[in-house]
């Protein structure tokens, strides 16, 4: 586990879409997640683990929790920022919490959401431990300045 810590924050910029308003022509809750998690694919792709890559481990992430915090409206036509910064894992990164926030052209942080996960063997549909290569890019990679080690009850 490294003792030096690099604040990090991968971050998209995203036109938002017809598709994701509804009525009141305000972004639908849901949309927000998705957002999130098109910017972990893309943070996990950037470290050398695209979708393809996964597959060829025979695993893949999971969520725990979910939790979505929201602040102000996004409206149809605006453009967003959506951030990730790892706040905690496991020494291995079995488990891994990563925070988003969705931010208005403005600036304005207009909702905040914390995954908590882990990763299945798409096989045997158990938790897993990653593999070798995504831990060795993991104990380098950067993290938030508030980072936490998550503590495993069976940890080796």
């Amino acid at each position: 586990m490294p003792t030096n810590v690099t604040p990090m924050k991968f971050e998209v910029k995203f036109p938002t879409i017809w598709a994701n308003f509804d009525a009141n022509s305000h972004m639908r809750h849901t949309a927000y997640n998705d957002y999130a998690a098109e910017v972990r694919s893309r943070f996990f792709a950037s470290q050398g683990f695209s979708l393809t890559e996964f597959a060829k481990h025979n695993i893949g992430p999971i969520l725990f929790s979910e939790n979505t915090s929201f602040f102000r409206e996004i409206y149809l036509g605006e453009n967003i920022i959506t951030n990730l910064e790892l706040i905690a894992a496991s020494n291995k990164f079995e488990r891994f919490k990563f925070k988003h926030q969705i931010i208005k052209e403005d600036g304005v942080i207009s909702a905040e959401i914390i995954v908590y996960g882990s990763w299945i063997d798409l096989t045997k549909r158990k938790l897993t431990t990653p593999p070798q290569e995504m831990i060795d890019k993991y104990k380098v990679m950067p993290r938030s300045e508030k980072f936490e080690l998550i503590h495993l009850k069976n940890a080796q």
